[in-house]
């Protein structure tokens, strides 16, 4: 049995507001939007190719430690691609994100860049080569 990726699950302080910029910012569709038995908001959202990104609040008696948009230990970041990087990253700081680093030509063609989404959520950008 092959081990998929199954989801991606970030915490919010304000699930929706997170859920709607990643509708602007990168077309994921809200499918279910729902309060669990464990009290927090629980968002559902598909990304263009399938993937799973839920969004949920605080759970009752829940404690969360900050977030860091910035390059740490755990789960550092997930990884987006993009046609056109430097497009991207005019729209997305345009809509709320902060750029982090980059654009960052890499010796194979691609081009990579990293962004702080609102929630400090870490982001990277990947443009393969345009050739």
């Amino acid at each position: 049995m092959p081990y998929n990726i199954n989801h991606i699950h970030l915490k919010s302080e304000d699930p929706k507001s997170t859920a709607d910029w990643f509708v602007k910012a990168f077309n994921v569709e809200i499918i279910s939007d729902t309060v669990r038995h464990f009290g927090d908001r629980f968002i559902v959202t598909k990304s263009e190719n399938d993937i799973t990104i839920n969004i949920s609040g605080v759970r009752d008696g829940e404690k969360l430690g900050p977030s860091d948009g910035d390059a740490h230990f755990g789960l550092e970041h997930f990884g987006i691609d993009t046609k056109d990087i430097e497009a991207d990253i005019k729209r997305l700081t345009e809509i709320g994100a902060l750029l982090k680093e980059g654009p960052i030509a890499m010796p194979d063609g691609r081009k990579l860049g990293f962004i702080t989404a609102p929630g400090e959520i870490r982001i990277e950008l990947i443009e393969t080569s345009k050739e």
